[in-house]
């Protein structure tokens, strides 16, 4: 509850910058000197996206993308459930950074109970006058696709959820054609804790070099599946030993999933390599929203592979061919026993460079993960 939080010191950053304390420019320049990137998949500098919103012209329009439909991920959800109040106070001071009168929480329809209470706590907000935004809550049209910003944006504007054509981006045109703020909920999460704290607090955390914080939704065959607040740089071995309490009785690590559905599938040899942004692209796969799947030597990871393109082929919103067709046809093609891998490999070079957005431009990567490192299980050559 909001009483709660502000006796917890919470709204304090916000209250200094309506205050007066804080000018814009030097939030965004703290924001900047932490080296926060978004962490809802991109890896877009935070500071350089509100800063490019704030230089166009009102009115503007801040969105939270709250969606979290990607297979293996609840962070989001974690965070509103036992913070709430922290991941409001980022997107005020947001608004406020970037100038926005307006708001919008794009919210995961399957979240109800916390639909609930961000409908309590934003009106508490507005009646004790902490808040001087307007905040709207949307429901999530229950499509995979509106996970992405365009199609969310499509959705929110009450159309069917078609990913738009880029450029313009939403920055420049977004919400109702205006400069639009989008940001995913655990970057606004940790907003407030940068500025209190300072940037070099959050450079302090880090390891091999990578810096920050990042909430991994940690699942599959370990023993205490969870959101944990982890390092950035840290490992699936360590993620899964620290955190996870280990594998489940009985079962060896494998592979895993560094970044949900569609950030590939990789084996445990790499189980030692950094999770963070760039650090798994050498290899195929990505971070994406930090959704850890970890998979054991009880697991099939061509049969995954089929699941997961069959989901692709199902939340495919059908507006570009690539993707609508590709998801069908490399999920029949995954079918038999043994896969053509040159016309799967043909096909995902097709999928990743012609789809419209980030749905058929990245289901590829699980079974090119398995036609790269389990080409036996398919009787697929090995790639050269």
């Amino acid at each position: 509850p909001l009483d709660r939080s502000l006796a917890r010191g919470g709204y304090g950053a916000l209250r200094e910058c309506l205050g007066g304390a804080r000018t814009p420019d030097a939030v965004i320049g703290d924001l900047e000197a932490s080296g926060l990137r978004g962490l809802g998949g991109a890896g877009f500098p935070t500071a350089r996206k509100w800063r490019t919103v704030r230089s166009h012209p009102a009115p503007r329009y801040v969105v939270v993308n709250a969606d979290e439909g990607e297979p293996g991920t609840f962070k989001d959800r974690h965070c509103f459930e036992t913070q709430p109040h922290r991941v409001l106070e980022g997107l005020l001071v947001a608004c406020w950074a970037v100038g926005a009168d307006e708001a919008y929480i794009y919210l995961r329809d399957e979240y109800a109970g916390i639909r609930a209470v961000l409908a309590r706590e934003t009106a508490a907000l507005a009646a004790a006058g902490i808040s001087p935004v307007r905040i709207h809550l949307r429901r999530g049209a229950g499509a995979y696709v509106c996970g992405e910003e365009s199609a969310m944006l499509e959705s929110i504007e009450g159309r069917r959820g078609y990913p738009r054509h880029r450029p313009p981006y939403a920055a420049e045109v977004g919400l109702f054609g205006r400069p639009t703020l989008i940001q995913n909920v655990e970057t606004l999460y940790w907003v407030p804790e940068i500025l209190s704290r300072g940037p070099d607090w959050w450079r302090s955390h880090g390891r091999r070099g990578r810096t920050g914080l990042r909430l991994f939704s940690l699942s599959g065959r370990v023993a205490r599946p969870g959101a944990y607040v982890a390092p950035a740089g840290i490992t699936v071995r360590e993620l899964v030993d620290e955190h996870g309490g280990g594998m489940q009785e009985g079962h060896a690590l494998a592979a895993f999933l560094p970044g949900g559905a569609a950030g590939g599938i990789l084996p445990a040899a790499l189980a030692d390599v950094p999770l963070d942004f760039d650090t798994l692209r050498e290899h195929g796969a990505g971070i994406g929203s930090a959704g850890v799947i970890v998979l054991s030597d009880r697991d099939d990871v061509a049969a995954i592979a089929r699941e997961l393109m069959r989901f692709f082929r199902d939340e495919s919103c059908g507006q570009c061919t690539p993707c609508r067709v590709g998801t069908e046809k490399a999920t029949a093609l995954m079918g038999s026993a043994q896969w053509d891998a040159p016309l799967l490999r043909e096909l995902s070079t097709v999928m990743a460079d012609a789809s419209i957005c980030g749905l058929g431009q990245a289901a590829p990567a699980p079974l090119l993960s398995v036609l790269r490192f389990w080409p036996e299980r398919v009787g697929a050559e090995p790639s050269s």
